[in-house]
């Protein structure tokens, strides 16, 4: 079975992602030893069996409280074989830090869902999926979760299981800061506002 961890900032619409990968077929529990909620779910995609599991939102692998903490040891212990970090495309600076993070930290495969697409496209936010895609090196996924536009896309099981089998055993930390400088000056992001 695939476990699929779901991460991201707090309010990035994360458990609706949650709840359109997985459906009605979910069980919220308590960490062990906290009050801090998570949610597992399971579904089928693409035929294969798949747990998913919804991680307390946060901004940073460095924990500044309990869901943090919560956020970093499920990270360390659950060992998925697939991170979908949900970002809110309207905050993408933001939701990237936490992907750094994972990156440089972690070996584990990661998918970028951008949500909130409609939100960014309404405020005049322009993002280049294909610049972006081409720096980072994985899939960028724009969803808008309330709607189920992109989920599809999100939940392709060929994609999954190439970034899972291509995933190089490799540290990001000296790319990282490529990466940024590489975002910023190939203007892959641009606000029409400002």
């Amino acid at each position: 079975m695939f476990k699929i961890l779901l991460m991201g900032n707090p309010n990035v619409g994360k458990s609706v992602v949650f709840s359109r990968l997985t459906g009605a077929n979910v069980v919220v529990s308590n960490y062990p030893g906290t009050t801090v909620d998570y949610t597992k779910g399971y579904t089928k995609i693409g035929g294969e069996e798949v747990e998913v599991i919804d991680v307390p939102g946060t901004f940073s692998l460095e924990p500044k409280d309990v869901a943090e903490e919560i956020a970093l040891r499920m990270l360390k212990e659950e060992k998925p074989d697939l991170i979908i970090d949900v970002i809110d495309a309207t905050k993408l600076e933001r939701g990237l830090y936490l992907a750094f993070e994972i990156m440089e930290k972690f070996n584990y495969p990661l998918i970028i869902d951008l949500n909130m697409w409609d939100i960014a496209v309404g405020k005049g936010i322009e993002i280049d999926l294909k610049k972006l895609r081409e720096i980072l090196g994985i899939p960028v996924i724009p969803t808008v979760a309330i709607s189920g536009e992109g989920i599809k896309e999100l939940a392709d099981m060929e994609r999954i299981k190439k970034v899972i089998m291509t995933k190089e055993k490799k540290s990001m930390n000296e790319h990282l800061r490529e990466i940024l400088r590489r975002i910023k000056d190939e203007e892959v992001v641009k606000d029409k506002d400002g």
